[in-house]
């Protein structure tokens, strides 16, 4: 087999790499309705690989959405549901003995796996929750001083609800900065959530993805193919200026109390290039920085106490400086 084919048999030119990628919407579609703009911040995320934190109300279809989306990916998915008495080797495996060898074997867990998607996981105490730190940041996990690398592509997708905080271990900022991007989950409109009844009336089956129809339509060749094509995406000193310039006025917010990080202006540059290259285009423009500033950016601040008090929200804020800070010509 040709190393640019993958087993769905695509293979590494861009072009038919970004018709794939678009592809990924109808496929979808075809089990989770409405969500298009969460399809399309993951598939950014698979393309930056980086890690995504999905914030919605318990029934919202976020796992359906992980599993659907694994599937016309052809990748691997593993399911973690975090719990305040889950143990980090629980999520990156531990050694365990072998009676018969009288040696300690290797035992992986649900880690070693494509798309990880960790069910609220501000549920689990700090420890297990920094357990995939080293997983997101190294793509590794070291048990008893030995590095096992994980499979490529790697990405974990956090769930957490916006609305039952008791009980709950909100992740610490330095944690929430490792997220490529923040997506929400809305409840759908009234017409999608009728369609959804309608085809659970019609016999959908969420745990038979194959029976909704769900193929592989993209596979690792197209990302690989669709990364390097990124890399050689044009972005002009007066973008990255714009890109700063927004990442500075979040400091000087007189409504927060963090601004975004440098790490936090990196990662908005990555996620606009993504996008112009998605949007067919291989040079970014100011509305490609605008279309990715929110989810890029929202878990990167934290709001006074007072202005939280006064209604004030982290999009609000990132709205507001969007308005204000010069768009270059």
């Amino acid at each position: 087999m040709d190393p640019t084919t993958d087993n769905a048999g695509h293979t590494g030119d861009p072009d038919a790499a970004r018709a794939s990628l678009e592809a990924l919407r109808a496929e979808i579609a075809k089990a989770v309705v409405g969500q298009d703009p969460a399809v399309t911040g993951l598939v950014v995320a698979l393309l930056c690989r980086g890690h995504v934190l999905l914030e919605g109300v318990p029934g919202v279809a976020k796992t359906l959405l992980v599993r659907t989306l694994a599937a016309a990916l052809e990748l691997g998915t593993k399911r973690v549901q975090f719990t305040p008495d889950l143990m980090p080797s629980d999520v990156t495996g531990s050694l365990v003995y072998d009676a018969r060898t009288a040696e300690f074997s290797f035992q992986p867990g649900p880690v070693f796996t494509n798309l990880l998607l960790a069910d609220e996981i501000n549920r689990t105490p700090p420890k297990t929750q920094s357990s995939l730190l080293e997983a997101m940041e190294e793509r590794q996990v070291t048990v008893d001083g030995s590095p096992r690398p994980l499979p490529e592509p790697f990405l974990v997708i956090a769930t957490q609800n916006p609305v039952e905080y008791e009980g709950t271990y909100p992740l610490p900022e330095a944690q929430l900065d490792r997220f490529l991007l923040k997506l929400t989950i809305p409840l759908p409109s009234r017409q999608d959530e009728i369609d959804v009844l309608t085809r659970h009336a019609a016999g959908f089956n969420p745990r038979d993805l194959r029976a909704a129809g769900v193929r592989p339509v993209a596979g690792p060749a197209d990302l690989d193919a669709a990364r390097a094509a990124i890399a050689k995406t044009t972005v002009s000193p007066e973008i990255t200026a714009y890109v700063v310039d927004i990442c500075r006025a979040t400091r000087e917010s007189p409504s927060l109390t963090l601004g975004v990080s440098p790490r936090g202006a990196t990662a908005l540059l990555s996620t606009s290039r993504a996008w112009a290259w998605l949007t067919g285009r291989d040079y970014v423009i100011p509305d490609d920085v605008k279309a990715l500033a929110l989810p890029t950016l929202r878990h990167r601040v934290q709001l006074r106490p007072e202005a939280e008090m006064e209604g004030v929200t982290a999009d609000s804020v990132i709205n507001a400086i969007l308005a204000h800070v010069p768009v270059p010509r």
